[in-house]
């Protein structure tokens, strides 16, 4: 396959994004849980460890979930999908949840942020995923306390925490010793992490529009820019508030945060500056690439207005000429000169060839 026809099959790729809007419902009481527009089953699922033993399950309800903690352990309960506000309102009621948090649980999207309670910590993170060369947006509450996380996925279909959950299975690093405030550490690590790809993503297809600004500048390279600069807005929405909860994480003196898991945090916020850094390069970078594009247009655009410019100079003086001999006066000598006509049309195409030889002498054309 040629590059003309790569780059091609890359810009159709290129599909387009969704914006979503906060559901905020005037006169809706605060801490109001009213479920999603088009509520999808969700599905439960429980993980228990000590610092020997772990142990994983998909549960059919809340119930079963909470029926899974055991005193020495630390529980983790995940929930993917919006659709059961009862599971919400169970969860709230057994750790003391606050209903505000688990209204920006269900209002999506929510800014991420980090907001501290009496007894338990509340995130709000994006998630950032790519399926099928399209980006995909996520938002992913956690709430975790001193033995206990609950993370509530926006999304049915998939899980961005598979890593952190088989790492906890399978008793590696420090994922089974320490606190609940280790493994929430975990999580936002993976997050962060899971931007990179998408980012390398954003990175190709500025190349490939780069290179299509400059050598095939069509309608469709202006299209997929403008549509890509508005990912890049939304991938930077995700990244910047990460950034500042990650910095409230360590700054805060919590005790829910451990002084060990604050020396881990300060690595994870490093790759959400590196991260966000990147995405304020590629949008300096697409600034650059339409504003290339542009020029090459307006090259293009002088390039044909010169040849139209130097063909209308050419017919200025062969237009004067023949307006001279058009006119209709009764003494003109070359009307009855044998050789007029043959003269008129030598002068005419002497100038010609004369003006051409003065443009190419001057580089004009």
């Amino acid at each position: 396959m040629s590059d003309v026809a790569r780059r091609k099959r890359m810009l159709s790729t290129l599909g387009a994004r969704r914006r979503r809007v906060p559901r905020v419902r005037p006169g809706t009481l605060p801490g109001t849980l009213v479920a999603s527009d088009a509520p999808t089953p969700s599905r439960v699922s429980v993980l228990t460890w000590t610092r020997t033993t772990a142990s994983y399950d998909e549960v059919p309800s809340v119930e079963a979930a909470l029926a899974k903690i055991a005193p020495g352990s630390i529980t983790w309960i995940n929930i993917d999908g919006l659709g059961d506000v009862g599971a919400l309102a169970k969860l709230g009621e057994h750790f003391g949840l606050h209903p505000l948090a688990l209204e920006d649980v269900l209002n999506v999207p929510q800014r991420p942020k980090v907001e501290r309670y009496d007894k338990h910590m509340f995130v709000v993170m994006r998630t950032m995923r790519l399926a099928d060369g399209a980006m995909l947006e996520e938002q992913v509450s956690l709430f975790f306390g001193p033995d206990w996380l609950i993370t509530v996925q926006e999304r049915p279909d998939g899980d961005c925490f598979g890593a952190v959950r088989d790492a906890i299975r399978a008793g590696r690093g420090r994922a089974r010793e320490s606190a609940a405030d280790y493994a929430a550490y975990l999580m936002l690590d993976g997050v962060v992490d899971a931007y990179f790809p998408v980012i390398e993503h954003f990175g190709e297809r500025m190349q490939t529009l780069e290179t299509a600004a400059l050598e095939d500048p069509g309608e469709e390279v202006l299209v997929h820019m403008q549509r890509l600069r508005h990912e890049l807005l939304a991938l930077r929405r995700a990244v910047w508030p990460m950034r500042e909860e990650i910095g409230i994480l360590l700054r805060d003196e919590s005790p829910l945060v451990g002084a060990d898991t604050r020396i881990f945090l300060r690595d994870v916020y490093d790759h959400a500056v590196q991260a966000l850094e990147i995405v304020e390069s590629l949008r300096e970078t697409a600034v650059s690439v339409m504003e290339v594009y542009l020029s090459v247009q307006n090259q293009h655009l002088n390039e044909t207005m010169k040849v139209l410019t130097i063909i209308a100079t050419l017919f200025i003086p062969l237009t004067f000429i023949a307006s001279i001999y058009g006119m209709n006066f009764r003494h003109m000598p070359e009307l009855e000169w044998r050789y007029g006509y043959a003269w008129a049309l030598g002068l005419m195409g002497v100038t010609a060839v004369g003006l051409i030889a003065y443009f190419r002498r001057k580089g004009w054309w």
